[in-house]
């Protein structure tokens, strides 16, 4: 993604063993135009030197608070004014503990509590680490005092661990920095917090890409789902200050800043996340494409071809439906606003309208995933947002066209849409909200 030039980026590296990625994010920023100067704490050091930074950059590496010849001129704090964003890649559970706690005990630390730049930071740290609630307070606090998250990605770690934690690949990095002129800004300059995250208070859960259903130890049936639809809607539910957690099938997305992700693969493991982080939840939107079925035994053996037969027949069973049970199960009064996506090739709006009434939901997203350049895989999207609404005459129903924009904007809209639509059924405490919330086993 093309990037604006002419920034000038204070790139800070801390202790972790992903400061080797900041090599090449270095790079990366150079070679789209920033000015970069780099700042490296003692520990970050011992994992790459300075005079790579500084070949890369073709500027001096700074790593002491006091450097005589920098400190001759108040260096610190000039360096701190020259810096119009200061991104911290990795940012251990160490500093951004210390940056929650104002500490100024190093250059780095320093440079951030006297710089009115702009400030992000990517996280790496162990999995265990990473979900540590002083953690989760820590990152909360950073997002309050104005800080940018960049992830963390989930997967395998250099510990042998495999979960949340990972720094962002460079190139999300600068992706996440630089978005789109059309997608939606973190925050209105001139709006204060409270203005600007709308959502704020709400716990709202997302289930996102396809799921796969193995057959034997190397294959499996799955869908086109990119999941790139599911993550812009966490993206936009954290920027507008809600607590978001993403139930994810295998994509190759990186998570979204301030997000907490969960990766599963089968329909039994999403829905058995589902129904957990339901009862948590305020909102829960089931924009992943679920299998309807998995085969009915899966071999233990690779299946082989036959000599004598030209076809396989498989045994399938269904999947439970994930958004249809959250949907009949009541939270009490925490019941989540169930919103349902359906992804059709033809007659969209009257199989959404069957769906959204047959499975019990607040709202549908629905789309046409037939047209060219819209729905699996793509960028961009159409939506036709689709509610129940009372009239004088009984139940109506609510409806707004949302025309092909990227799915950063879209995911925007459906979420100021599905905000409105909350504080409308607040403020007529539906009946709903009456039964307990007792998931059934996924099946």
């Amino acid at each position: 993604m093309a990037t604006p030039s002419g920034k000038r980026i204070l790139l800070g590296i801390s202790a972790g063993i992903a400061a080797y990625k900041s090599a090449h994010l270095a790079r990366l920023l150079k070679k789209a135009g920033h000015e970069v100067r780099v700042v490296m704490t003692d520990g970050a050091q011992a994992f790459i030197t300075p005079l790579t930074l500084q070949a890369l950059t073709g500027e001096p590496v700074r790593t002491s608070l006091l450097d005589p010849e920098a400190e001759a001129g108040m260096g610190h704090i000039e360096l701190a004014r020259w810096a119009e964003l200061i991104l911290i890649a990795p940012a251990t559970a160490d500093l951004m503990a210390r940056l929650v706690h104002g500490h100024a005990d190093d250059l780095l630390t320093t440079l951030c509590l006297a710089s009115d730049a702009d400030k992000a930071m990517a996280p790496a740290m162990n999995q265990a680490m990473w979900r540590h609630p002083a953690t989760a307070r820590n990152t909360r606090q950073l997002e309050a005092d104005g800080w940018r998250l960049l992830g963390p990605d989930a997967g395998d770690q250099a510990c042998g661990d495999v979960g949340p934690g990972r720094m962002l690949e460079p190139e999300a990095i600068v992706d996440a920095l630089f978005k789109a002129p059309d997608a939606a800004p973190l925050m209105a300059p001139d709006a204060t917090p409270d203005e600007a995250r709308p959502a704020k208070g709400l716990t709202v859960t997302i289930t996102a890409g396809p799921t796969r259903e193995p057959l034997d130890p190397v294959r499996y049936l799955s869908n086109h789902s990119s999941g790139k639809m599911g993550y812009a809607l966490a993206e936009a539910a954290a920027a507008l200050g809600a607590t978001v957690h993403l139930i994810s099938g295998p994509v190759s997305l990186a998570t979204p800043s301030g997000v907490n992700r969960l990766d599963v693969t089968s329909a039994n493991e999403m829905a058995e996340a589902a129904y957990r982080l339901a009862a948590q939840s305020d909102v829960f939107i089931g924009c992943a494409a679920v299998a309807d079925y998995r085969a009915a035994n899966v071999s233990e053996h690779k299946i082989k071809k036959t000599a004598n037969s030209d076809e396989l027949k498989l045994t399938l069973v269904k999947n439970p439906d994930i958004i249809a049970e959250v949907a009949k199960h009541r939270a009490g009064a925490l019941r989540p606003f169930m919103v349902g996506f359906a992804a059709e090739t033809r007659d969209v709006e009257a199989y959404a309208r069957d769906k959204l009434t047959r499975k019990g939901l607040d709202m549908i997203v629905a789309n046409d995933v037939s047209l060219a350049g819209l729905g699996f895989g793509a960028d961009h999207n159409a939506a036709l947002l689709l509610w129940p609404s009372a009239d004088e005459a009984g139940q109506a129903l609510g409806r707004r066209a949302l025309p092909a924009q990227s799915k950063a904007t879209l995911a925007t809209a459906i979420l100021d849409c599905l905000l409105e639509r909350l504080e409308q059924a607040d403020a007529t405490a539906s009946p709903l909200a009456a039964t307990p919330y007792s998931p059934q086993d996924p099946q």
